[in-house]
């Protein structure tokens, strides 16, 4: 039997075409496969707990892989690939598993921050989305208290993507603010194909006053994406959190 491993991986994503494999595009998953086969002397195929679309960064993303061989030092292992892989992705720990756990469909939460620079900064240019524009937060975060009181959110869903339902459970969604920048942080158990920054969007469009908080819940009401707001670029979303059940990652002894 193969012995299965989680990795915890973060990447900037902005040199990838997102995590999944892809032709004639480099993605984060290529090259974590290339460099643990390096590392490892075996064909690995790294699976990981979801897409994460062409520019969206990673501060915490899991993949699991099988291999043959039993890791005997994950420290070793760790200082080895973080040799291999380029500055932009780093793996930050390995855990052990059951041999059937899975990456993707074990987990039970995921959570992604949406960064936005209220003023114009060089340093942030590639991890943040600049927008000068006052925002009512205040209305911003009861229009996104509604979330709470749906399932399905078909209206902030990429058009053609196929899915089995387009229903999530969101857990969390609040903005906040300090030191000229906005974080919007939601938190779901699954979430859909352009989802979050499409969300962010429409929540700008309450901000500005472009549509009111109850235009924002007839906009989920009536299940249809041409209604809801612009997707916002891609630089300002980060993955930094999966959540599995407690006790499910065992530690190496």
């Amino acid at each position: 039997m193969q012995n299965r491993y989680f990795i915890q991986l973060s990447y900037n994503g902005k040199a990838y075409h997102g995590w999944q494999l892809q032709e004639n595009a480099i993605t984060v998953q290529e090259i974590v496969n290339k460099s643990l086969a390096t590392i490892l002397r075996e064909k690995i195929n790294v699976v990981g707990a979801g897409r994460t679309d062409t520019g969206v960064h990673a501060e915490h993303y899991m993949a699991h892989f099988d291999l043959m061989k039993p890791i005997s030092d994950k420290g070793l292992l760790l200082n080895r690939l973080n040799k291999v892989l380029p500055y932009d992705i780093a793996a930050q720990d390995i855990f052990n598993v059951h041999h059937e756990a899975n990456a993707r469909f074990d987990a039970i939460s995921r959570t992604y921050e949406y960064r936005i620079c209220k003023t114009k900064n060089p340093f942030k240019k590639d991890f943040s989305w600049f927008f000068k524009i006052p925002l009512d937060i205040e209305e911003m975060n009861q229009a996104a208290s509604l979330l709470f009181e749906f399932q399905d959110f078909t209206s902030f869903s990429k058009l053609g993507t196929q899915v089995a339902t387009n229903n999530c459970k969101v857990m969390e969604a609040k903005w906040s603010e300090f030191d000229n920048m906005l974080i919007f942080k939601i938190k779901a158990d699954r979430f859909l194909r352009n989802m979050v920054r499409s969300i962010v969007g429409t929540l700008i469009d309450v901000g500005i006053s472009k549509i009111t908080t109850e235009g924002f819940c007839q906009i989920i009401e009536n299940k249809d994406r041409s209604l809801a707001g612009f997707s916002v670029p891609a630089q300002g979303l980060f993955l930094t959190m999966i959540d599995y059940p407690e006790g499910f990652l065992r530690p190496f002894n």
